[in-house]
């Protein structure tokens, strides 16, 4: 099996890929410095044609949405690094000959919006905002393939592991002794495991019944507040001093309110109803993992 991997350097690209090869995949990674490819055969993004000759293409490119103040230059590059990277790879499919192939594209819990203690499934409409607007710009990109390919989207909520990724920021201050909740701690986190994350598209992959969209979460999304606990216990570290939400918007801007001090409820009806189950279904197995 030949799968293409678009974004396949980074925290979940690298090990993803990795995997795939354990599977005996021939695996490609698009990347804009295939000198930097370091598992799997890395291409350049002007040879993606090659994706068009894949069994499997797998799209995780994009700016981090939460690596700094959004600027008007900052939002711009995280739209348009999603919309071009998905576009080149539909593109690219689309001119290719006729085959049975999958498209799995990443997406995020950010396409519902701010919603408070609301319960959201797939059904559950759009929201406002700015990465509300993003991921939907980015999904109907997506699913400019579906006439030609099988589509899967993943919206995925905040992906954990210790080697990257939010946790390995979160960790710091709680190491130091002044770890706790963010803002109020009322605010609603879709968390993943990432061994979850691999699981899940090896399970798109693997079964063809599998299309559309689907959120890719934990079953048992927390308050951030009880998160901050469990992370302090997993790490025999206090949990009572919070960030308070102020300072964090002087520093972070828009950007505080829609990845910081807001949050969504998000489970995963559609992936649990149709067989997929989690390795790390609670905060708890996952801190521990």
């Amino acid at each position: 099996m030949k799968i293409v991997v678009a974004g396949g350097t980074g925290f979940l690209g690298q090990p993803l890929v990795r995997r795939l090869l354990q599977r005996g995949a021939d695996v490609v990674v698009l990347s804009r410095n295939p000198a930097k490819v370091h598992v799997g055969r890395g291409i350049a993004w002007n040879a993606v044609n090659e994706a068009g000759s894949a069994d499997v293409v797998i799209n995780l490119a994009g700016e981090n949405v939460g690596e700094g103040r959004w600027t008007a230059e900052r939002k711009r590059k995280i739209l348009v690094s999603r919309l071009d990277a998905t576009t080149s790879l539909v593109d690219a499919i689309r001119r290719a000959p006729a085959k049975s192939r999958t498209l799995i594209s990443a997406s995020a819990v950010g396409f519902y919006g701010l919603r408070g203690d609301e319960i959201i499934d797939e059904t559950s409409p759009t929201g406002s905002g700015f990465l509300a607007e993003v991921v939907r710009k980015w999904e109907e990109a997506a699913r400019g393939a579906e006439s030609i390919s099988r589509v899967v989207i993943f919206r995925f909520g905040v992906v954990l592991a210790k080697d990257g990724g939010a946790l390995e920021k979160m960790m710091l201050p709680f190491r130091l002794g002044v770890g706790g909740p963010i803002g109020s701690g009322n605010q609603w986190m879709s968390w993943v495991d990432r061994e979850d994350v691999f699981r899940a598209i090896e399970w798109a992959i693997d079964r063809r019944e599998v299309r559309g969209t689907y959120n890719i979460t934990s079953p048992e999304p927390v308050r951030n507040r009880d998160f901050a606990g469990a992370l302090g216990r997993a790490l025999h570290r206090p949990a009572f001093m919070p960030t308070p939400g102020f300072a964090l918007r002087l520093i972070f801007g828009t950007m505080a309110d829609e990845v910081l001090l807001g949050g969504q409820r998000v489970v995963p009806a559609r992936a649990t109803n149709e067989g997929f189950t989690f390795a790390y279904p609670t905060l708890e197995a996952s801190l521990q993992h």
